[in-house]
């Protein structure tokens, strides 16, 4: 069986919860798994893309709420850690204890500012990189932190939808 046909077979529960470790915002993984069948890898694909360049602030203060601060290992032995800690792995070698800290007090200002942690997609990027990133978009209003946000977690849930796919 493809991982097309099995992804269109899977129990309802089983994709739920397949689904909200790529994304823990309910809404989209329901809308994506309300779409089944899909023909192709690139119909689940573009769904899950178009379902999340929709979601609502609260869906996506939904999805924020299971991502650790950029820098902090994710507890834990669910799907979603293990696939956050790979994600900030690559980041927590490269950088020093300067670095470190300053990303620390970097993540502390980004949360007094908007109210949620800092979000980057952190896949094949140094903790230099993030840290340049969260300091500059510390200067962001609401509304421009928010569209980052969103793609941001957008980006994030299609490559842990890839994950997914790839292991069924």
């Amino acid at each position: 069986m493809s991982a097309v046909e099995t992804f269109n077979a899977l129990p309802a529960e089983r994709l739920r919860e397949q689904l909200l470790a790529c994304l823990a915002a309910p809404a989209w993984g329901a809308t994506i798994a309300a779409e089944r069948p899909f023909a192709d890898r690139a119909g689940i694909v573009a769904a899950a893309d178009r379902v999340a360049r929709v979601l609502s602030w609260d869906d996506i203060l939904q999805g924020l709420s299971a991502h650790p601060r950029i820098g902090e290992r994710a507890a834990g032995d669910s799907t979603e850690a293990a696939w956050s800690r790979a994600e900030q792995s690559a980041a927590a070698r490269s950088a020093d204890d300067g670095t470190k800290a300053a990303l620390i007090a970097a993540n502390r200002a980004y949360e007094e500012r908007f109210g949620h942690v800092f979000l980057i997609f952190a896949s094949g990027r140094s903790q230099a990189e993030i840290l340049a990133a969260a300091r500059e978009r510390l200067g962001n209003d609401e509304v421009t932190e928010r569209a980052i946000v969103a793609e941001e977690l957008r980006k994030i849930a299609g490559l842990r939808l890839e994950r997914v796919l790839d292991a069924l």
